[in-house]
């Protein structure tokens, strides 16, 4: 049981446990969401039509990434 703990699971027993009693999900290393998130469409519009590449529109705040597109729309830039 060890191997298939360590090799397949990837955890520890205290861990295997702690999730299997407890339903603590074992730490793997995934980022923790940002708590406000741009919509689907907004970054597309960005990425496709603006120029920012992902990254970056995904740095932008709700207000900027609107106020961006918006002087797309009005001057095209």
């Amino acid at each position: 049981m060890v191997h298939v703990l360590r090799d397949q699971l990837q955890v520890d027993e205290p861990v295997f446990w702690a999730c299997v009693r407890g339903g603590v999900v074992p730490d793997r290393g995934q980022p923790v969401p940002r708590s406000q998130t741009l919509p689907v469409e907004l970054v597309h519009l960005l990425v496709t039509k603006v120029g920012p590449g992902e990254a970056e529109s995904a740095e932008m705040g709700g207000e900027e990434a609107v106020a961006r597109l918006q002087r797309y729309w009005i001057e095209g830039e």
